[in-house]
């Protein structure tokens, strides 16, 4: 048994996304336990699916819930301003001026305990207030970051519902001579000839090249459509029918004819 070309036969990915059968179900995991080749194959995959899942989820900072309790502590647990009134024992009036006087030192002592005080409510209401803002911008940062972690989560059951389609034809395609480690994996509806591709292990097209997609359809090449930047299962060009499904290492942009010598890899329909 030709190890690798099981591998690549497309089971592994069928297996880890849930849509293989119960007997080709059966069959990997017995030779999984023969073979650590096939085990680690599988591994590697979950692996992959996982990463793309979370790659960008960013959990909760714990900063947030310690920042709350302490605003909060330190707004209920301040010492209370509190002033004690002291008798003050004053010689007679002897004249109107004195009695004046004393009105204006005492005016004098109110306005700067007033302005000291004020100054100090000042102060802490600004502190507050900056707590208050520093916490709802973390907050919706987290809320951000956790619409586009669900925005990821859906994506992946989309492509989960499109891959386990009843109609949806998979077409594993390994890499050709010399490039034996690209691997790529086309879903083709043979309903609604939609056409979708995942790319298993496709190296990163090197500057000004992108990656194209050919359909041959009655011996002849068709443009099915040029891989964009795109994670997990990518959406080209739907095609009627075809016999096989190739990609080539085109420039950026695309050809009206593929370059044979730029072809990494191949895989034939049924």
């Amino acid at each position: 048994m030709n190890v690798q070309d099981y591998i690549q036969s497309g089971i592994v990915e069928s297996y880890v996304l849930g849509i293989a059968n119960e007997q080709e179900v059966t069959e990997l995991l017995q030779l999984s336990n023969q073979y650590p080749e096939i085990k680690q194959a599988i591994e590697s995959f979950e692996a992959q699916l996982e990463t793309a899942a979370f790659a960008n989820a960013v959990p909760a900072p714990m900063a947030i819930k310690n920042n709350l309790l302490n605003v909060l502590q330190n707004e209920f647990t301040k010492p209370v301003v509190s002033s004690t009134v002291v008798p003050i024992t004053t010689a007679p009036i002897k004249s109107i001026s004195n009695y004046l006087k004393y009105v204006a030192a005492a005016s004098i002592i109110l306005l700067l305990c007033s302005s000291v005080l004020n100054f100090y409510l000042y102060n802490q209401y600004k502190n507050a207030n900056n707590n208050y803002l520093a916490l709802l911008k973390d907050n919706n940062g987290v809320i951000a970051d956790n619409r586009v972690y669900q925005t990821k989560m859906l994506d992946l059951y989309n492509n989960m519902q499109i891959m386990s389609d009843p109609n949806m034809v998979k077409v594993a395609m390994p890499g050709v001579a010399g490039k034996e480690n690209n691997l790529t994996t086309v879903f083709w509806n043979s309903k609604t000839k939609e056409v979708f591709l995942l790319a298993n292990k496709l190296p990163k097209a090197a500057e000004g090249k992108q990656y194209q997609l050919w359909a041959l359809v009655d011996g002849k090449p068709i443009d099915a459509g040029l891989l964009e930047d795109c994670n997990g299962l990518c959406k080209l060009k739907n095609t009627p029918k075809v016999q096989a499904f190739a990609i080539t290492l085109e420039d950026k942009g695309g050809s009206t004819t593929p370059h044979l010598d730029q072809l990494v890899v191949l895989g034939k329909v049924g």
